[in-house]
């Protein structure tokens, strides 16, 4: 089981200083990957579902994690998550190709269908329409990354007759992971990604690891994706015994997530206890 740290791009870890400090941290303890989310707004006043408060600052993931690109040389970079219906697909195509070249092949692009209807009206996208759009710019942005003349004619998106290069340096393009726990988003990830993005404790993870089980049996995965990679957070710190519990239920990356500490040099410390997790 690998380990990854996400969080890192918002709060005490926004000041240019500081992340540099932590990137070389990181990568020095010999964590795999860093990990960014999402919010281009938030809810405010701030609402009981609203993971939170709208003057907490938070970075794009994709400016971030190329900030982070030009401070590190081996570290693994995803977003955790995109709100994929709040994006362009081309542009954000464009944008995940730019940052898999400059980074050498380094993205995981994790995305989801979001779930906070304030952020999403704001940015003039309809609620009900969030998860047809995000299968849908899935599959534009695959088109635009591997295929010889991309085109595209779906209920949100349509081209024809346009290319984008430079493309990324993974075949496929970068490495799709769908995050959510819904029956939608399991269907999602066994059939347009290569991984799965779960949040909660060793226990709720059995509980959505059996329920995509289920969901499994009546979709079809394309052989191109492999097998389904596991991609699993904890909110809260994490010791030796949850650590094995994760990697016995089978977690491919554990992540782990420093906030909401807010001082740079406590982070550093939780950072380093945690490397000891790594098996």
């Amino acid at each position: 089981m690998q380990l990854g740290v996400n969080g890192l791009g918002a709060k005490a870890g926004l000041p240019p200083a500081v992340t540099a400090r932590l990137a070389a941290l990181v990568e020095g303890l010999g964590y795999t990957s860093w990990w960014a989310g999402d919010h281009v707004v938030l809810p405010s006043p701030r609402t009981p579902d609203t993971p939170m408060d709208p003057r907490d600052p938070i970075l794009d993931p994709l400016v971030h994690l190329t900030y982070v690109a030009a401070l590190t040389r081996r570290v693994e970079l995803g977003t955790g998550i995109v709100i994929l219906p709040q994006r362009n697909p081309l542009v954000l195509a464009k944008q995940a190709a730019s940052l898999d070249v400059l980074s050498g092949g380094r993205l995981h692009l994790g995305v989801g269908a979001g779930y906070l209807e304030p952020e999403m009206t704001a940015v003039g996208v309809p609620f009900t329409e969030r998860g047809r759009r995000t299968d849908e710019y899935i599959d534009a942005m695959v088109q635009l990354w591997t295929t010889e003349r991309p085109r595209m004619d779906g209920r949100y998106v349509r081209f024809a007759d346009v290319d984008a290069h430079p493309r990324p340096v993974r075949d496929g393009g970068p490495r799709i992971v769908v995050g959510g726990h819904s029956d939608a988003a399991f269907r999602r990830a066994l059939t347009r990604a290569h991984g799965w993005f779960g949040v909660g404790t060793p226990d709720e993870l059995a509980a959505n690891l059996a329920r995509m089980k289920g969901v499994a049996g009546d979709v079809e995965r394309p052989a191109r994706l492999g097998r389904l990679e596991i991609t699993a957070m904890q909110l809260q710190p994490v010791d030796r015994a949850t650590a094995d519990r994760f990697a016995d239920l089978g977690v491919d990356r554990l992540l782990v997530y420093p906030l909401p500490l807010e001082d740079p040099d406590d982070i550093a410390r939780f950072l380093e206890r945690h490397a000891r997790l790594a098996r």
